[in-house]
């Protein structure tokens, strides 16, 4: 596990998307995991800079997300403060930016009339594509990974999730209340990768940024193992984990005191 401070959230964004793109320029049709939120946004800003200027090059590579709300899909014709769904933040703030085929973009399809069969599916589409390389990944503040909310198993795949309280009163915060939703108006369910298939990528790629999210940060990080923080089953990893901390995201790492 290589655990990494930054000075600030765009040195974060900055080595995130450094390991993104050198894995890109090495093996063009890789298949990348990605995430929404705000975390990320810096990430993909840079990922997005590097194809305009360096000309980092899209066009072979396969996408997967992490989750989308159920009972809501992109919506182009209305302003993006009111979409709310995750396919229409991806397409804001990476994928129209970037020279991607749209054919192989794959997000968790919202508006599925059978959801445990599109679930299925999802999970064998990402086999067919030879697993994910490296896979982005944030963290909620009560821990969890995607819309693994706490008690989720650890062993999990792709499913419909109903979400706590705690997710949706952060949600509303960040998202709802500003495009002036209801509360009562906002998805409680969700569709989401597991921490199985999480678990499958070649490479974590976990980034956090945040005072508010240092406690948080420690228990996956340093605590025990446990479904009620579903982010520690990042200590369960096979494969490569890579840990980008904004340095007050990283403040409560016990061996990091003094040092970050």
């Amino acid at each position: 596990m290589d655990i990494v401070i930054t000075g600030n959230y765009e040195e974060m964004g900055r080595s995130a998307a450094g390991i993104i793109a050198e894995l890109v320029r090495t093996k063009p049709a890789c298949v990348l995991g990605f995430a929404t939120g705000g975390t990320p946004v810096g990430t993909y800003r840079e990922l997005i800079r590097m194809h305009r200027e360096e000309g980092l090059d899209f066009s072979k590579i396969k996408t997967f997300n992490l989750d989308e709300y159920l009972g809501i899909g992109m919506d182009i014709s209305k302003p993006y403060e009111i979409d709310q769904s995750y396919a229409r933040f991806m397409h804001e703030e990476l994928f129209k930016h970037i020279n991607v085929r749209k054919e192989n973009i794959h997000i968790p399809d919202g508006l599925t009339k059978e959801p445990e069969e599109f679930c299925r599916w999802y999970e064998e589409e990402i086999k067919r594509a030879g697993g994910i390389d490296i896979q982005l990944l944030g963290i909620g503040g009560d821990g969890h990974w995607a819309f693994n909310e706490p008690g989720s198993s650890l062993a999990s795949r792709t499913r419909v999730q109903a979400l706590t309280k705690q997710t949706l009163d952060d949600n509303y915060e960040s998202f709802y209340r500003k495009a002036g939703i209801k509360r009562e108006d906002m998805p409680h369910f969700a569709l989401t990768m597991g921490i199985g298939t999480i678990l499958e990528s070649r490479h974590a790629l976990m980034i956090v940024n945040g005072i508010r999210k240092a406690g948080i940060v420690s228990e996956a990080i340093e605590g025990p193992l446990t479904s009620k923080v579903t982010a520690s089953a990042i200590q369960l990893h096979p494969g490569k984990v890579t840990i980008i901390l904004e340095k007050p995201a990283a403040s409560k790492l016990t061996w990091s005191i003094g040092k970050a």
